[in-house]
């Protein structure tokens, strides 16, 4: 054993102050409800300002996160893995242990407190969780008692290039077990209202970033990974069995069909899954100068063809903004008003389309430079000029979202949205009728070009 590296046993007692929260949670209607999530992680949100550059605890974020969430009108705040993870530059994704929260924010207690603290003031909790792959370091699960238990031993099967990590042998009933527990652990003991399961394209396929003669067909001779498939419907069946009200959403990136159709008509029973297309599409569109939008008018409709084929979140999460891709601010032309402009086009479109909605911290502000893990946000930024202003148009974009039903309560239902005009891309216009209930319709039009921003007629 490593120094540093062993397990601890820990008395999990808390005392929940949480009741009216959970008890509302079970008839949650997950559909028809407003979801606008905050994507955060905890380590850079916000470090303490004495120049210590520690991170804040959990107990000494809780009210801090709950003032600014309930300020900024989010519904819900998404933690990346909070999960006990060797090395903070992971982000969280190289999970060691799948039933402790990481020590570098506190004791198990004091992260209770801070989901504690966030329901009783109407915030629900989603957790980010990482069933698809784990790291390799020798104290982990990897040849765990001597043997390839939890991974394949064939690397054609039981390696994951991308991340130099260990695939969990979804074959084994043991393996199955011990990750549904995980996930029940987190709902149950910690009171999550969520789970967003990530890299799910990595697990469905068994020909994921490998190339010819690197991997197995499954019995069938296919590329799907059919014991990950059954793996996800009995853990999706269980939970959506057992805790109403919960989310399972899904970080898949492909076509796979039924990733939120429910079990019992053969799909994988998510509740949600993040539209990775639309985030590709609407970015690089916003990415061309105005004048030259119209020749990439069909990168903004294409959703048309598939918008209501899953239920579907708009996210731009963390994967935007790191990695030399630069800030949503830096992503998109012209000088600082225009790029502020462009913005708040950026998020009016995203609040006004069907979907649930999921903006990453920092993206509120306008913040100049992307996302570094070993710092606090820019909050110096937040306090003037068209910063503030952009700050202040997201929160009132959340509230008009949040409070206006039938901007979120037909999220999943074609009938819900129509076009008025999807064609005019001579003049980069899109318009439609985001109300689309009766007794009465308001008409909805964005302009690319002019960067007017959104006129409500």
């Amino acid at each position: 054993m490593l120094p540093g590296t062993a397990s601890l046993a820990w008395n999990l007692h808390y005392d929940w102050c949480d009741e009216q929260w959970m008890q509302g949670r079970k008839s949650f209607d997950i559909a028809k409800r407003p979801i606008n999530t905050y994507e955060m992680h905890l380590g850079s949100w916000q470090r303490p300002t004495d120049g210590s550059n520690h991170f804040l605890t959990y107990r000494e974020v809780a009210p801090k996160l709950a003032d600014y969430l309930t300020r900024m009108n989010f519904t819900h705040v998404e933690f990346m893995p909070l999960m006990a993870h060797p090395f903070y530059g992971s982000w969280g994704y190289q999970t060691t242990s799948y039933f402790a929260p990481t020590g570098r924010y506190g004791s198990p207690q004091d992260l209770m407190y801070l989901i504690d603290y966030l329901h009783q003031h109407g915030i629900g909790v989603i957790l980010d969780w990482v069933p698809s792959h784990f790291p390799t370091d020798e104290y982990g699960l990897g040849y765990f008692d001597g043997t390839h238990l939890y991974e394949h031993a064939d690397p054609r099967q039981g390696h994951q290039p991308d991340w130099n990590s260990y695939i969990f042998n979804y074959e084994r009933g043991e393996v199955r077990s011990f990750l549904i527990g995980s996930a029940m652990f987190w709902l149950n003991v910690y009171h999550a209202d969520g789970l967003r399961v990530d890299a799910v394209a990595s697990m469905l396929y068994l020909d994921y970033s490998r190339k010819p003669g690197e991997w197995i067909p499954n019995v069938h001779g296919g590329r799907e990974n059919l014991g990950a498939v059954a793996f996800l419907r009995q853990l999706n069946s269980e939970v959506r069995k057992t805790r109403p009200g919960v989310q399972m959403v899904a970080e898949e990136s492909t076509t796979f069909a039924g990733v939120t159709r429910p079990t019992e008509e053969g799909g994988l029973g998510f509740h949600l899954k993040w539209d990775m297309g639309w985030m590709h599409d609407t970015l690089q569109y916003m990415s061309q100068a105005p004048q030259y939008r119209k020749f990439h008018h069909r990168e903004l409709t294409f959703r048309g063809v598939y918008a209501f084929s899953e239920n579907f979140v708009l996210a731009l999460s963390h994967d935007e903004v790191v990695y030399g891709k630069g800030s949503l601010l830096r992503k998109v032309p012209g000088d600082e008003w225009q790029k502020f402009a462009t913005l708040r086009l950026l998020f009016g479109y995203m609040y006004s389309l069907p979907g649930k909605k999921l903006l990453f911290m920092g993206d509120e502000l306008g913040q100049s430079s992307e996302w570094n893990h070993e710092a606090s946000l820019d909050w110096r930024e937040a306090g003037f000029g068209r910063h503030k202003s952009l700050q202040r148009w997201v929160e009132d974009l959340s509230r008009f979202y949040r409070d206006t039903p039938t901007l979120h309560s037909s999220d999943f239902d074609p009938n819900g949205f129509q076009w008025i005009n999807a064609e005019d891309g001579e003049n980069s216009v899109l318009s439609y009728p985001n109300f689309v209930s009766k007794p009465s319709i308001s008409r909805f039009c964005a302009c690319f070009h002019g960067l007017s921003g959104f006129p409500w007629v």
